[in-house]
């Protein structure tokens, strides 16, 4: 375990010396970025721009990560790539969150990188700050920080950063979190909090939403694997939600923790879906998988529906656009997709009188308080509502159905009230379809997505085991990468260039021996004059490693 993560460690030593010889910034329009998905989209906190960082693709025979960054203009619907010197080394499945203090600024955590062969993790536990004003990368270095992760999530609470979840996974194992930290932005210093009573088991990829009075965030959903009998592993999809609730302040300041128990129309089971926080108090989800797993099979059922949940009567509904939109109000009523377990539909009918108020009081306590409203009032009032909506859509010309193909891990924001959608992934078979098609939702509206960006077939390259590893390939298979990019790999062949050859015959114990002052110079430089001489040394030899096995 420890040589894997010196040779991963090697690689992202190689890669940040690359992008150590940008002194600058530049910055170029460009088009869309290539294909991704566990990236990180985020609304720029002052500007009508959105922010691109980091992601991986993988085209069936090798795994690309990347730490590019980009801005989308929305009113003129371009991209810019940005270019900044001392960036975070490459990564996936971080987290990246927005505040306006100081100009804008934009945190990341955590995340991973994976060797090329994508068998091999590692996983990051630092911390980033991108200057929006000034563009400078910032590593902030506190004590007390969460382990290294990925698949956690972070949102803003008040003045802190909430870090929940994710998982580590090695060679030989795997575990998952359910710990909850927070770093502060006055005094940039870490907690873990110890919160009262029964929180969320451990799980990654969940919903993490912060409440509409900033006073705690709710969890919903996620995954966890586990290992079964006979070393089988055993994946487990979780639904359920809870509250992480804050009381006090400053050095009274207490946490709790709360199951919740929410009505409406749930979402199915799944995972890999995609979540942001819209307008009008009311989270959403995008999306996602639900793998069915057999001893031998591994099969996923993608989705690209839309669910929001209301904060204030504590209810989910489907986000159906135009007259398919009724079915918010009355589950599924009127049949149509929507589809839902039988144990909810045998509840609904009594749904819709229930106003449910137990998540956001001003006093802080966390109660339920139902309001019931006769029967027959909810269903005149849904009536009158149904027939102007009726009304509406009687007048409007039928158009051609446009909407987001079914996804998961897709890259979701939302500004001004609309709802972006970027990239992500599905499957047909053993064939990984990773995308770079780029959409827009109006929340208030819901009518129509818009197509900012279409999917290119081109970008759909896949390299099947058996065919040529040659240079050509792999270059056509990074799905359309710009030429930023190619200029990034031809530096890389440049720098290879630079190091010390390896002889024809040459073991590799005898290239590390001769080649050892060398390589220990160039772990040295990356490493900075503190690094211990024995780590040194051993990173040294990792990336000797790394280029004799590349070159053989």
């Amino acid at each position: 375990v420890a040589a894997v993560k010196e040779d991963l460690e090697a690689l992202i030593a190689e890669f940040q010396l690359l992008d150590a010889k940008k002194t600058q910034v530049v910055e170029s329009t460009c088009p869309p970025p290539p294909p991704r998905l566990h990236a990180s989209l985020c609304a720029h906190p002052e500007k009508d721009e959105l922010i691109l960082f980091g992601g991986e693709y993988f085209n069936g025979k090798k795994t690309f990560l990347y730490n590019d960054l980009f801005f989308y203009n929305i009113k003129k619907n371009t991209w810019v790539k940005s270019e900044i010197p001392s960036p975070p080394p490459r990564r996936c499945a971080h987290q990246a969150v927005v505040v306006p203090q100081g100009g804008g600024q934009m945190w990341v955590f955590g995340g991973e990188f994976a060797s090329p062969d994508g068998e091999q993790f590692y996983h990051y536990k630092d911390l980033w700050v991108l200057h929006l004003n000034t563009h400078t990368w910032e590593q902030i270095k506190a004590p007390g920080a969460p382990s290294g992760r990925s698949g956690h999530r972070m949102v803003l609470s008040k003045r802190q950063l909430l870090v929940f979840g994710g998982f580590h996974e090695s060679a030989r194992d795997y575990i998952y979190y359910n710990d909850i930290y927070a770093f502060n932005l006055d005094t940039f210093t870490w907690s873990r909090l110890t919160p009262s009573g029964t929180g969320p088991l451990p799980r990654s990829a969940c919903q993490m939403t912060p409440t509409l009075d900033g006073t705690g965030v709710i969890i919903y959903g996620g995954y966890s694997k586990s290992r079964a009998k006979k070393d089988v592993d055993k994946g487990t999809i979780h639904s359920d939600m809870f509250l992480l609730k804050r009381e006090g302040k400053d050095e009274q300041e207490k946490w709790s923790w709360t199951r919740v128990s929410s009505s409406g129309v749930k979402p199915p089971p799944r995972t890999g879906f995609s979540m942001g926080l819209g307008p009008t108090g009311r989270a959403l989800l995008f999306g996602g998988v639900c793998d069915e797993e057999d001893e031998e099979t591994l099969q996923g059922d993608f989705f690209n529906d839309l669910y929001l949940y209301d904060f204030t009567k504590n209810r989910w509904f489907p986000g159906q656009l135009k007259k398919k939109r009724r079915r918010g109000k009355k589950g599924v009523e009127e049949g149509g997709q929507m589809e839902e377990s039988p144990q909810e539909s045998s509840e609904e009918p009594q749904q819709p009188t229930e106003i449910v108020k137990e998540i956001v009081t001003e006093d802080g306590t966390v109660m339920t308080i139902k309001e019931v409203i006769p029967a027959a009032q909810a269903a005149a009032e849904e009536s009158e509502e149904e027939e102007e909506e009726e009304e509406e859509e009687e007048g409007a010309a039928a158009a051609p159905k446009v909407e987001p193909c079914p996804r998961s891990n897709a890259m979701v924001t939302v500004k001004h009230g609309k709802l972006y959608l970027y990239g992500g992934m599905f499957e047909v078979g053993d064939r990984q379809f990773t995308l770079n098609d780029f959409y827009c939702l109006d929340l208030q509206k819901l009518e129509q997505w818009e197509v900012l960006v279409q999917m290119d077939p081109k970008t759909q390259e896949w390299l099947e085991e058996s065919e040529s590893e040659d240079e050509g390939d792999e270059e056509e298979a990074k799905g359309g990468e710009d030429d930023d990019d190619d200029d990034d790999e031809e530096s890389s062949e440049e720098e290879r260039d630079e190091h010390p050859p390896v002889k024809p015959g040459e073991s590799l114990a005898d290239y590390q021996s001769r080649t050892e002052a060398y390589w220990q110079g160039v772990a040295r430089t990356n490493m900075g004059p503190d690094a211990k001489d024995k780590k040194v040394q051993k990173v040294g030899l990792a990336m000797a490693k790394v280029f004799f096995e590349d070159q053989a």
